[in-house]
């Protein structure tokens, strides 16, 4: 039996899905969603979530830690990145504004793909993201595999609406995340915590 790593790219998927349906299915169980794109003789190893919290924005911030809850308590690791401040200046009147970009989250995906395959944890890795500056790990991956003599199947899942041609070249099979099953793989309206708690679908997701 096949072993999955699932690894997604958060940012790149929600942009994907608001482009597909605003906010209707951001309310997306990612344990269902890989389950319904595993292949016969494949067994789900884990699936890890790559975000970064929002900033300055109470509202989203709240939507942004509901749905992080929810995820772990279906059991989707998540891993944070962050935003770095920088200050930008306008070529032509000198003006200066503060800005944020996303870090590490990249560096995360690639991290965490590598060690598993030299670690022997997964056979396959499935990658939802359409962001080709990860065709680099996915190269280290070929040199590790030439090392240990086996061979780590890597398949590429585009958001909707993206692609990425450097992904499609270098992984072994690719495939775009359709809108049905997106909408067959959703969280229930309020997901139980563990603890207590209860987090619910935010209500202008519908």
């Amino acid at each position: 039996m096949a072993r999955v790593g699932v690894y997604v790219d958060g940012f790149n998927l929600y942009y994907g899905l608001r482009l597909m349906s605003r906010r209707r299915d951001l309310w997306l169980d990612l344990g269902e969603l890989a389950r319904n794109l595993l292949r016969s003789g494949q067994r789900l190893e884990h699936v890890t979530y790559f975000t970064t919290l929002v900033r300055a924005d109470p509202p989203a911030v709240a939507r942004q830690r509901a749905y992080l809850a929810a995820l772990r308590c279906h059991g989707t690791d998540v891993v944070l990145g962050r935003f770095q401040e920088q200050v930008k200046r306008c070529r032509t009147c000198g003006a200066t504004w503060r800005s944020y970009e996303e870090k590490k989250t990249d560096v995360a995906i690639a991290s965490a793909m590598v060690a598993d395959v030299a670690l022997g944890r997964v056979d396959v890795v499935m990658l939802v993201s359409a962001d080709s500056d990860l065709c680099a790990a996915v190269e280290t991956l070929r040199e590790i595999d030439a090392r240990r003599g086996a061979k780590t199947r890597v398949v590429s899942v585009f958001p909707p609406g993206k692609s990425a041609d450097g992904l499609r070249k270098c992984s072994d099979a690719w495939l775009p995340l359709g809108a049905a099953v997106i909408r067959r793989s959703q969280l229930p309206e309020v997901v139980a915590g563990r603890d207590g708690a209860s987090y619910h679908r935010p209500p202008h997701w519908n």
